[in-house]
């Protein structure tokens, strides 16, 4: 949700405070009786969960011969990047224009139609010509001073083109169900217990990859989370996001650079207690609201986010009678969508066998067990090593983790848990987990340059580069 933001500046917006939180006790116990489980079906590889991470794992696994399942409880691929209303893509492109994260999260964007994506062209990529970095500043899609490739895309597009291209690669889907607990045996994850309307169900696999979001699997199979969170921070908050219809953006962004903005903001502090700012998307006549943010809540506890839920619906509509009143562009102003998911930043963070580390990239250590590369938050920093030991848990075996709950420290997750950052460690953890799966090895136990050169032919940008034989595994029977 939006990485680049530093403490939400970005967006023009505040962040709000949560209410005091109380300690709750349960009213009673009850003693569930002991039942079995169906197991209903069976893959090499098992992805749970839906998001960035669980496509582009699902579809890097299949790809590589692996027989796999792709679980999501919601009813569309994409996560936040769809779900959650988050379209606006981060930064892809290092500080000299040169596109890093590629693979299959370049190949999902490369596939939307030309009217579902907009961003500045690759010519443009690292350049710092005054006129173009004040073009495309109000849209994101330049920082410091650089125009970089941070495109907004139409969600409902991003979803057909991530099913379809999940669906190509042979995955076999199963929409709402959700993951309630991991199958342990002999010290080793070999599936999952799904909850659902046809109540639970199992999914065994070889190989299970954990790209839930807020690392329900491997919190489920007895591994350790970080807990270094600061609650006031932005990238603690949640929020609902919602998109607008009926904009016209070319006057709201002139209002946005005029003198009486500021006056504008002021009177939304005064009459709504906050001020929030609309993000152009990628149509001209829609904007995306990606708050209020709200600190101090719990995204792992089912009252905060319900009444983060409520708080935000309350915000939303006192926004829109407010923009349509006094907002350039805002007049005939509708609400299209609110987000059906949530938007959380952070619950857990895997402790893994290794961690990215702010003290690594500000060091420029490229890792040997590089997986992939990030952008890094500023020029004075070199492009960020992401290692293949960050997505591994410390002690079960069985089970790799990808996406936003991988192991960082508090401030390399401030960008890991990014889109892109997502569409990278799950190519990553796809890859392993099918030459897992096919060797009959744990993921720890894969060989690293035989990763890193089926990532590179998926497509993959590495700076740790072998070249052994890359053919296609066989099948595991």
């Amino acid at each position: 949700m939006g990485s680049q933001a530093g403490n939400g500046g970005l967006y023009g917006a505040e962040i709000t405070a949560g209410r005091a939180r109380k300690v709750r006790a349960p009213l009673r116990t009850f003693v569930e009786p002991a039942r079995e489980v169906p197991i209903m079906h069976k893959a090499d590889v098992l992805v749970v969960g839906g998001g960035p991470a669980g496509t582009t794992a699902a579809i890097a696994a299949a790809r590589l011969g692996a027989r796999v399942i792709l679980v999501e409880r919601y009813n569309h691929l994409g996560g936040l990047s769809t779900g959650g209303l988050v379209i606006w893509i981060d930064r892809m492109t290092d500080w000299d224009g040169k596109l890093v994260i590629r693979g299959l999260g370049r190949e999902l964007l490369d596939r939307l139609p030309k009217d579902a994506i907009y961003g500045p062209n690759p010519g443009l990529w690292g350049a710092k010509a005054p006129d173009e970095v004040a073009k495309w500043r109000p849209r994101f899609s330049a920082h410091h001073d650089t125009v970089t490739w941070a495109p907004m895309i139409d969600p409902e597009q991003l979803k057909a083109v991530s099913l379809q291209t999940v669906r190509e690669a042979g995955v076999e889907l199963i929409f709402h169900a959700w993951a309630s607990n991991a199958i342990i045996e002999d010290g080793r994850v070999s599936g999952v217990i799904f909850e659902s309307k046809q109540g639970r169900f199992g999914v065994s696999a070889t190989i299970v990859v954990d790209t839930t979001g807020d690392g329900d699997i491997f919190a489920a199979a007895g591994e350790d989370s970080s807990n270094d969170v600061d609650t006031s921070n932005i990238h603690q908050c949640i929020n609902t996001s919602w998109l607008w219809g009926g904009v016209d953006v070319a006057r709201w962004l002139a209002f946005r650079a005029s003198a009486e903005f500021d006056g504008f903001s002021k009177t939304a502090r005064a009459e709504i207690g906050l001020f929030e700012m609309p993000v152009p998307s990628w149509r001209n006549d829609v904007a995306v609201f990606m708050g209020p943010r709200f600190a101090g809540y719990n995204a792992l506890d089912v009252q905060d986010l319900t009444e983060v839920e409520l708080r935000s619906r309350d915000k939303m509509m006192e926004l829109l009678a407010y923009y349509r009143k006094h907002a350039p562009g805002f007049e005939s102003a509708w609400i299209i969508l609110t987000a059906p998911q949530i938007g959380v930043r952070q619950s857990r963070r895997l402790v893994g066998r290794g961690s990215m580390t702010r003290e690594a990239w500000q060091a420029g250590v490229v890792h040997d067990d590089e997986v992939g590369i990030s952008p890094s938050l500023a020029p004075k920093f070199q492009s960020v090593s992401v290692p293949y030991s960050s997505l591994l848990p410390r002690n079960i075996r069985g089970l790799i983790v990808a996406g936003r709950h991988m192991s960082t420290d508090a401030s390399s997750h401030t960008f890991m848990r990014e889109i892109p950052q997502c569409w990278l460690t799950g190519h990553a953890a796809g890859v392993a987990a099918a030459l897992a799966a096919n060797g009959g090895v744990d993921p720890n136990c894969v060989s690293v340059p035989a990763i890193q050169a089926n990532l590179e032919k998926q497509g993959a940008l590495l700076r740790i580069s072998t070249k052994p034989d890359v053919s296609e595994p066989a099948r595991a029977s």
